[in-house]
């Protein structure tokens, strides 16, 4: 088994905090993408979109990382990371899709424009950008915030892929001045400590 990504990544991060959960190891190769590796021939002769991760396993090839993570935890021995029953499994896809649409591009607005701007002399962050995607993030946080009051993950009481799905996000809002949207909702805070302090994702995030 092979998987093509970058440590940094935050979609190779949760591949390999599934990976590093199951207690499998698997061959890393590195798609460096400062040198735009990702958008070679070769490379996007196995992915046509250009991005990373990349899993090959055995000859079977495929990308996008919500869906390898799933493809990983019913493949592979060790503990389960998708509930066995109906409503926790509900739950567990309600919350990976809520992190797509409703958290994620909103996160990262701020991680781009906080972070990864500075790292690529972009110029001063636009703040009216930052400011949006602050509330639209405080949304999404307070309707997690809500949920948790009464379970310690996301699709109940054991931790499962929803939970995997936000930890690169959550680290990367957490490393800006707006990571007081994690630490302000109590909730939130217990719930990112636990998961934030798993072996997995500290081997992963180092």
């Amino acid at each position: 088994m092979k998987v093509y990504g970058h440590p940094m990544s935050t979609c190779t991060r949760k591949v390999l905090t599934t990976l590093a959960e199951k207690g499998h190891e698997a061959q890393f190769e590195l798609v460096d993408l400062m040198k735009g590796q990702q958008k070679s021939p070769a490379y996007m002769a196995k992915h046509p979109f250009g991005v990373i991760p990349l899993l090959e396993d055995d000859g079977f090839t495929m990308y996008e990382s919500r869906a390898i993570i799933r493809y990983l935890d019913a493949k592979l021995p060790g503990p389960k990371l998708t509930p066995g029953d109906t409503a926790s499994l509900g739950r567990m896809e309600q919350w990976i899709s809520v992190e797509q649409s409703y958290f994620t591009p909103h996160c990262m607005a701020i991680v781009a424009e906080l972070v990864f701007k500075a790292m690529r002399g972009g110029g001063k962050p636009d703040m009216d950008k930052v400011s949006k995607a602050r509330d639209e993030s405080a949304k999404a946080l307070d309707t997690v915030d809500r949920a948790l009051m009464a379970q310690a993950y996301l699709a109940g009481d054991t931790f499962s892929l929803a939970d995997i799905s936000w930890l690169p996000y959550l680290q990367y809002l957490s490393a800006t001045p707006h990571g007081t949207l994690i630490t302000e909702r109590p909730h939130v805070k217990s719930w990112w400590q636990r998961i934030s302090t798993r072996p997995s994702w500290k081997k992963v995030a180092g």
